[in-house]
């Protein structure tokens, strides 16, 4: 089974971490990303990014220091609501050993992650209409994601791909992962007084802390799925599809 999560745009570079980073697999392609797009320059970013001028110089400041900046690994980075979902401090090292091997995190700059690999600050949506090498990123990483996450599919010898990703990241991969590899998509809803809603802020903490369950309990048939309860999660058997587990929360 592979997990997989979405990046966060909010980052931690200062709270102080324990692990060993690893080598993120396409370490070199972010250099060559974040030096292309350090020459796009402060506006063209604030444009292509949909961001303010000040987060735009930011970014651009962090593209062309890239090389030097410090890097720490991609769970203790990432802080956002789907990280506080997961809460990687909290988690054993038995647990965050589970996740290398079988949490991955799509990158609009990296393309695929593992938890403990090394990466440095950025914000560059995998939905940018952006590349150095065409008018997207997803097109840009589509067949190299898809090729890698197959390869490691193959060798894990599960088959089976747990998308705790937005649609924005899952993008990548739409249609491009061989068969005969299942996608379990599991989906959060609230019910409320007018019936079961979608709220994006509670569904990223759900996908985080959905992950973090998988990898404290070292999930690996999807029949246990039924069994997710935390922060007040309950499977729906109504309102569920063998790919498409539902849960539901008060």
């Amino acid at each position: 089974m592979l997990i997989l999560l979405s990046p966060a745009k909010t980052l931690d570079f200062e709270t102080p971490f324990a692990e060993t980073p690893s080598a993120p697999r396409f370490a070199a392609e972010a250099q060559r990303i974040a030096h292309a797009a350090a020459r796009l320059g402060p506006a063209r970013l604030s444009e292509l990014m949909h961001i303010s001028d000040k987060l735009a110089a930011l970014n651009h400041a962090r593209f062309k220091q890239f090389a030097t900046a410090e890097a720490r690994p991609a769970i203790r980075a990432f802080a956002g609501d789907v990280y506080r979902g997961f809460d990687a401090a909290s988690a054993d090292p038995e647990t965050l050993a589970f996740a290398q091997d079988h949490l991955r995190i799509l990158s609009g700059l990296y393309g695929l992650l593992r938890p403990l690999d090394a990466i440095r600050p950025y914000r560059l949506e995998m939905g940018t209409r952006w590349s150095p090498s065409g008018d997207k990123l997803v097109a840009h990483w589509g067949a190299k994601v898809a090729k890698a996450l197959a390869a490691e599919l193959k060798s894990e010898g599960s088959g089976l791909v747990v998308n705790l990703a937005s649609n924005e990241y899952y993008a990548v991969l739409a249609r491009q992962l061989p068969k005969p590899v299942r996608v379990i998509a599991p989906d959060f809803r609230v019910a409320t007084a007018t019936g079961l809603q979608f709220q994006s802020f509670t569904a990223k903490v759900a996908r985080g802390a959905m992950a973090r369950w998988l990898c404290d309990e070292r999930i690996a048939e999807p029949a246990a799925f039924a069994s997710f309860d935390r922060d007040g999660w309950r499977f729906d058997p109504a309102g569920s599809t063998p790919d498409r587990p539902r849960f539901v929360r008060q």
